[in-house]
């Protein structure tokens, strides 16, 4: 397979300038559907749907759609009657297959459902879109091969060539029993290995890792990571088969999570990128900059508060990028260990008060180190200044395990809420550490300045 050049995407640009359906047609034959979704980055609304027109080949063009970023289908499918996109959903699996209905206005999805020709696959579909779409049953799909546990091997070979016809994959072959029970996997080495074999259930391997179709998201994937697996069946709350996730699957979703969670984690809203008009972008990213400006307004008003000391002593206010760095830094560092060990089933919640007293011991060590380098600093360079170094120092000592404190704790009580805790990450705990260090230093240095001459 091949991918588009930059001289590529103009010579096609250019045929679809000229209208010369022919050439462009011979220039994508050769590219596979998801370079051809990469180019239609690169091409506005009326020249991709043009190029899109021109496939002659409906399931190529179905995978097209598919790989498309999600804006860009939906741009696609505004223009396309629901009978048309019935056809296309006939030729995809059945978990592409509700994605791509999940992306409809809900007022046209039992229409397009109704021009659905497979009425088999129309009716796992629409029992596919009852489950939640971040749980195993949401992800899915029905599209397997499963045998029972008394066939005989031949009686198998047939029961898989018959199901074979209407896959493009075979990952594994799943063992149910009479009540459609999952029971086991069949090897393919058995079928070699074993051909005159009496009842498959002698062979199958039994207990195959698997999960209930209301398990999280976030879940299938730590479990295809420890066992190394490229699929997985899927059960229902009594354990019958209802289907199986792909490791495709799993990697599109894992990924658009990291996304969805590093925009969070630097403040944006809502799920946006780069080709997104201008209007989105701003609604995304205004309202943590609101907040900022807000905390920056408190931190003004702290400021006024302890006017007086720090006109008395000038030098302490040196010190007050530093402390709302340092606090903010400790934060951020404390809620990602957190948000990372929750995201990869190496920290649970009933383990959470070891996790705030491990990282209270680490918030005490980098605490001992930074003030102290901080106070040699001054002591070296600000002669004479004890009340300054003991407050810049004391200051950085509370903020620091306040910060890490804080940073922890705030990830584990938005887990327990059932909300995202790469929220934790973002602009939350910088503005309120910003703030909450910011009072700590004025009012350690009003009391120490009391108390030590300057």
């Amino acid at each position: 397979m091949k991918e588009f050049t930059k001289e590529n995407i103009e010579q096609i640009e250019q045929y679809i300038e000229e209208h010369d359906s022919q050439a462009a047609l011979r220039e994508l034959r050769d590219y596979h559907p998801a370079d051809i979704a990469e180019l239609f980055r690169h091409l506005n609304v009326r020249q991709a749907e043009w190029i899109f027109n021109l496939i002659d080949d409906n399931e190529k063009k179905a995978d097209v759609l598919m790989e498309l970023d999600e804006e860009d289908r939906k741009k696609l499918l505004e223009n396309m009657d629901p009978e048309q996109i019935g056809a296309f959903i006939d030729l995809l699996d059945t978990d592409d297959a509700v994605d791509l209905i999940q992306e409809l206005d809900k007022e046209d999805r039992d229409e397009v459902i109704q021009h659905i020709d497979d009425m088999e696959q129309a009716g796992d579909i629409v029992d596919l879109l009852q489950y939640d779409e971040d749980t195993a049953g949401g992800l899915m799909g029905t599209e397997l091969i499963e045998v029972n546990e008394n066939m005989s091997m031949p009686e198998c070979i047939a029961a898989m060539r018959r199901q074979a016809e209407d896959l493009d994959d075979i990952y594994y072959v799943y063992v149910v029993d009479d009540d459609q029970r999952l029971k086991g996997v069949l090897p393919l080495k058995k079928m070699v290995t074993h051909p005159s074999v009496s009842r498959i259930k002698h062979v199958m391997e039994s207990n195959p890792i698997n999960v209930r179709t209301d398990t999280p998201i976030e879940e299938v994937a730590i479990d295809f990571e420890k066992y190394d697996l490229v699929a997985m069946p899927v059960v229902d709350s009594i354990g019958r088969l209802v289907g199986q996730i792909t490791v495709d699957d799993v990697m599109d979703e894992v990924r658009e999570q990291s996304e969805r969670d590093y925009q969070l984690a630097s403040g944006i809203s809502s799920d946006v990128d780069a080709a997104d008009s201008v209007w989105d972008q701003t609604k995304a990213r205004l309202p943590w900059l609101l907040i900022g400006v807000v905390g920056g307004i408190v931190n003004s008003l702290i400021l006024g508060g302890f006017e007086a000391q720090i006109a008395a002593v000038a030098v302490l206010a040196i010190f007050i990028p530093l402390i709302g760095g340092t606090g903010g830094n400790v934060g951020v560092q404390a809620s990602a260990i957190v948000v990372q060990g929750l995201a990869n089933g190496r920290l649970e919640l009933k383990n959470a008060w070891r996790q705030i007293g491990r990282e209270f011991i680490v918030a005490l060590l980098n605490a001992i180190v930074i003030s102290s380098a901080v106070l040699i600093y001054i002591l070296l360079t600000q002669p004479n200044k004890y009340a300054v170094a003991a407050a810049v120092s004391a200051s950085l000592f509370c903020v620091v395990i306040f910060a890490t404190v804080f940073g922890t704790l705030v990830p584990l009580t938005l887990e327990r809420l059932n909300i995202n805790p790469a929220l934790a990450t973002g602009p939350f705990i910088q503005i309120t550490n910003d703030v909450v260090g910011l009072l700590i230093y004025v009012s350690m240095a009003t009391w120490l300045l009391r108390l030590l001459p300057l």
